[in-house]
């Protein structure tokens, strides 16, 4: 069986992320959703992957002390890093243009940092994707933003809408990862996990 021994844990995705959801439910693996609401700061001396793995791992603490034998908590944060800044949500359109002009034309960095949480074991990892954008003008920055309002997307974009399509011309590692989770890598991962 594909599942075998992953089919004696209950698997917990902590994470509103329909994109996240979406991607563990075509890997075919069974699945509930336990949102808790995190404080998503970090140190302000980390950089690059390191501030993914942090997250990651702090959403997963908060489970620490309530998590049955047989469970395997799972959490995410995934960052854009571009000109050796982070890219986060934007929080309006003046923001996310701001975002999508420093992508156009240059190449970034999408890193997912992933937590696998048991009672007795506890694992972090990232993956990174290298993405490529050809540069984009004013009126298809404008059309983007109002057409698919990009507010709860890492770096104001989602490499699987209509942006992705007409911009992304190199992509370098894991397309699952720039849309928000690593599935191959967790796949993976979950199977040496419970060894």
């Amino acid at each position: 069986m594909i599942f075998e021994g992953l089919n004696r844990y209950r698997i917990i995705l902590a994470s509103r992320s329909p994109r996240r959801q979406q991607l563990l439910l075509e890997l075919g693996l069974p699945f509930d959703v336990v949102i808790r609401d995190y404080n998503e700061t970090c140190p302000e001396n980390l950089t690059g992957e390191a501030i993914p793995l942090f997250l990651a791992r702090e959403k997963a603490m908060s489970f620490r002390n309530e998590i049955s034998d047989n469970e395997i908590v799972i959490t995410a944060d995934t960052i854009v890093w571009c000109n050796n800044k982070v890219l986060g949500k934007p929080v309006d359109p003046d923001d996310a243009r701001r975002m999508i002009t420093e992508l156009s034309g240059n190449t970034h960095e999408v890193i997912t940092g992933v937590t696998l949480l048991s009672s007795g074991k506890e694992k972090t990892f990232s993956d990174t994707t290298r993405v490529k954008f050809e540069a984009l003008t004013e009126e298809e920055i404008t059309y983007y933003i109002d057409t698919f309002k990009p507010y709860d997307k890492a770096g104001a974009y989602g490499i699987q809408e209509w942006i992705g399509v007409a911009a992304c011309s190199h992509i370098e590692g894991s397309y699952f990862n720039v849309v928000g989770l690593p599935v191959q890598k967790l796949y993976k991962e979950l199977q040496e996990f419970i060894k």
